[in-house]
């Protein structure tokens, strides 16, 4: 048990030394750590681990090699990954198959795996060190801190890297000191609205003494976002903190956590967490040898979109049904059960221990003027590095896109980068040099969001993509309101008319006309924000919208009932392959014969044809063209 402030300063440098010595090799050993994120978990990261424990305990190497998974490194599309200690050697692409080579070569020879380190694709070098990787030169982990170097299951890791000093400060300073730090930190909230942090927590601060409650947001439901679920995968004792550092602050006692029970791995690191936290008497009655109590409960969301806005939250939270509510009053003066209540998403809470270990400053000179810190990204789409990136407010979208990300697949040209999901909008090759925060991103017609960010190139139809978020948006609509309800309805089947061919210039204006009206009208952020995509793609791409409603073409080659796939015949060489991969025996032979070719080429039947695109994948001679 850590009773007061001078055991947990003991505690914290014993474990601090423990961890320095592993990564330093102080201790004399090797230490493998193996991202335990959900990717590289579906990658197979569990098999590999158990099979590195395997064979190093058939080896006899337990007394000089340690095996565990650590959170999420990030670098997704490089995954899964073993980093070997102190070397600081980093693996990538790992397989089953790989391990005996690894502890073989590495472990027991001291010899690199070199055909499984990065290989830079400008200079086509192999990179041994993850900090000397290009996706990771320009990111700072703040949310992220430990993420990819600690083991989230071992408590005494987190505390050797800082974890309750923040907690620990706070509790020696008064209540509105602790907002007063937050707020001067420039701490915005990181789930989409961008509210200043501190601010919020004044208004639940200055309510009348009484239960008042803290809640965390997990409820991730964006489309290709993983931000939430990855902070607390691989550092849930930090969240922890700063849901601790909040209820101090404003005068709760409880915390709940609100996680959809989709992330089961995120679910089961916080429970961990939290039963140790217990253990230590970090979490409980009089912490830290205080009058301040705390507790910490969670709720498991069944993956409503509506339920990440906060009202409806708090609906799901007491068992009702996830559905908004009318503000005022807002939830820091009646929220959970009626009660003054903070709602603050993972990583905003995240960021909040660090801002009270190192201090206001050190967070606040990162950023832009009204938006300082850092912001976390899951990249996404059209990209060569695909992950989860962490970097500073004021870093543009052409360095996240080319410099971290690493540009566009198959040197294909930039079309559009929509951030903040299906509430955002679209940002197009003429903001590549803006810079990314709250107030520039809002001004460009799109918006921060929770930080989703999915890169288009030419190869996407617009039209489709506003569709595409729509019937989301469409399904996820709670129905308590009629613009949201009836709205998204109707913008679906406008949306539809177009990519099928069928709509006119009127259904064009008539779509325009009603995105603004549930814009306007709808009652929580869900309905305010569902047209965003249509208007962007619309301020945008309205050219691509005129083609499909005028010339009944998609300029992508996307929307199946304005496309065709065609045989040029002079290139077809008659093999049959496509007619035997048709499923539905719409490919037929010709009596045409082309110039240089030996047999009957191929022609496909446009009324029989599913547009299933089987034939232009067999086509090794690319005679096959989709227009």
């Amino acid at each position: 048990m850590i009773k007061n402030f001078q055991e947990l300063n003991e505690t914290s440098a014993k474990c601090a030394a423990c961890l320095s010595a592993k990564f330093t090799g102080n201790d004399g050993k090797r230490h493998i750590v193996l991202c335990g994120g959900t990717g590289c978990l579906s990658s197979k990261s569990d098999e590999i681990t158990a099979e590195f424990k395997k064979i190093i305990a058939e080896k006899n190497l337990g007394d000089k090699v340690t095996v565990n998974q650590v959170g999420c490194f990030g670098f997704c599309s490089q995954g899964p990954f073993v980093k070997i200690y102190p070397e600081d050697t980093l693996y990538r692409l790992v397989k089953v198959e790989d391990v005996q080579e690894i502890v073989e070569k590495d472990i027991e020879g001291g010899e690199v795996v070199d055909r499984l380190l990065y290989v830079d694709p400008a200079t086509a070098e192999k990179v041994t060190k993850q900090d000397d990787i290009n996706f990771y030169k320009k990111q700072v982990r703040i949310a992220l801190h430990g993420c990819g170097s600690l083991n989230p299951e071992d408590i005494n890791e987190n505390l050797g890297a800082g974890a309750f000093k923040g907690l620990a400060r706070a509790l020696q300073m008064d209540r509105a000191d602790v907002i007063q730090e937050v707020l001067d930190s420039g701490l915005r909230g990181r789930g989409g609205g961008g509210f200043p942090t501190g601010r919020k927590w004044q208004f639940a601060y200055a309510q009348p003494e009484g239960e008042k409650y803290v809640v965390c947001n997990g409820d991730e439901g964006d489309p290709g976002a993983f931000m939430d679920r990855s902070i607390l995968e691989g550092n849930p004792l930090a969240v922890i903190e700063g849901m601790m550092i909040a209820g101090y602050a404003i005068g709760a006692q409880n915390g709940y956590f609100y996680v959809r029970a989709e992330y089961p791995i995120a679910v089961n690191r916080l429970k961990i967490a939290i039963k140790q936290a217990e253990e230590l008497g970090l979490l409980g009655d009089n912490i830290l040898g205080t009058n301040f109590s705390f507790r910490v409960h969670i709720r498991l969301g069944a993956g409503a979109f509506v339920c990440g806005e906060e009202t409806a939250l708090l609906n799901s939270i007491e068992g009702q049904r996830g559905m908004p509510r009318p503000r005022p009053p807002f939830p820091a003066v009646k929220g959970l059960w009626g009660k003054p209540s903070i709602i603050n998403n993972v990583e905003t809470l995240a960021c909040v221990p660090y801002i009270l270990r190192e201090g206001k400053d050190a967070f606040a000179k990162y950023g832009t003027e009204r938006s300082k810190g850092t912001k976390v990204f899951a990249l996404g789409g059209k990209i060569n590095n695909v992950g989860l990136v962490e970097i500073p407010m004021g870093t543009t979208l052409r360095e996240l896109i080319y410099d971290i990300g690493g540009g566009i697949p198959d040197g294909k040209k930039f079309k559009a980068i929509q951030t903040g999901g299906p509430s955002g909008g679209c940002l197009t090759a003429e903001d590549l040099d803006a810079e990314i925060d709250f107030d520039n991103l809002v001004a460009k017609g799109s918006m921060m969001g929770s930080g989703g960010a999915i890169v288009r190139d030419d190869d996407n139809c617009m039209v489709d993509v506003a569709k595409y978020y729509m019937e989301f948006i469409y399904d996820e609509s709670c129905g308590k309101c009629s613009p949201c309800r009836i709205g998204t309805k109707r913008m679906l089947e406008i949306l539809t008319k177009i990519t099928d061919g069928k709509a006119t210039m009127d259904d064009l204006t008539e779509l325009e006309e009603l995105a603004e009206n549930v814009k306007s009208n709808s009652l929580c952020g869900l309905g305010q924000t569902a047209p965003n995509p249509i208007l962007s793609t619309l301020k945008h791409f309205r050219d691509e919208y005129i083609a499909h409603i005028v010339d009944k073409k998609c300029p992508a080659h996307i929307c199946k009932n304005l496309m065709q796939y065609t045989i040029e015949q002079d290139k077809c060489f008659g093999c049959g392959v496509c007619a035997r991969s048709c499923p539905v025996n719409a490919i037929n032979k010709t009596d045409y014969t082309a110039p240089g070719k030996k047999l009957p080429s191929y022609q496909i039947d446009q009324a029989k044809c599913v547009k299933c695109g089987m034939c232009i994948a067999s086509c090794k001679f690319k005679a096959i063209i989709k227009k």
